[in-house]
């Protein structure tokens, strides 16, 4: 268990970097949230983050377009039914694909563009069971270290957008950021993401945020 939350954690983070970093505009503007709210305090406390509803809409959306296990895991059915034109028996394995649930174009609007703002007034959350947003599973079998996963995940990306800026190494820009995926046990990067943090002077720069 151990192993399986640092990998999704890691993988997840990456994600996140490298869609703010191909977003310029959202990365600003959930980086002014997070700087507004810790103020000039030196340290970032829960309930600072508990006040970053941008940055959760931001982790939602990454892990709406990346789910780190795609792969639900496996149900057996227990009766024949009828699902979608398709006859499927009896005692058969089925997996859910998370990955291609997150991205119909009859459940999202341009399901393939990160647009974290379409969280703001939505009612999908980790725990739904509307089966349209699924990045933990679902039912008795979804993933037990989701609390843990979505308050580490909130809290690194928070601190690193609060104490850093973040540019890409010379030769790249955003639009031509390679975000090609490598399908295993997770999904990550295939090229993986190379950023430069610059230290913010903090203390003499948060008034102008």
């Amino acid at each position: 268990m151990f192993v399986g939350g640092t990998d999704t954690t890691s993988t997840t983070l990456e994600w996140v970097m490298a869609e703010l970093m191909k977003n310029p505009n959202v990365m600003k503007k959930v980086q002014k949230e997070i700087r507004n709210v810790v103020g000039k305090k030196a340290k970032i406390d829960m309930k600072d983050v508990d006040e970053m509803n941008y940055l959760k809409c931001v982790i939602k959306e990454t892990l709406r377009l990346h789910p780190a296990v795609p792969l639900l895991v496996p149900r057996r059915t227990r009766s024949k039914i009828s699902l979608g034109g398709y006859e499927i028996p009896s005692n058969i394995m089925v997996f859910f694909n998370s990955w291609a649930i997150h991205r119909d174009p009859e459940v999202w609007e341009k399901p393939e563009e990160f647009v974290p703002e379409r969280f703001e007034k939505s009612s999908a959350d980790f725990k739904s069971q509307d089966f349209e947003y699924i990045p933990f599973g679902f039912g008795r079998r979804g993933c037990p270290g989701m609390a843990f996963a979505v308050a580490s995940i909130v809290d690194l990306v928070a601190n690193l957008l609060c104490w850093f800026d973040w540019k890409l190494p010379d030769g790249e820009n955003a639009e031509n950021l390679d975000m090609d995926e490598v399908y295993g046990l997770t999904v990550f990067k295939k090229a993986p993401l190379r950023v430069f943090p610059i230290f913010r002077n903090f203390e003499s720069q948060v008034d102008r945020v």
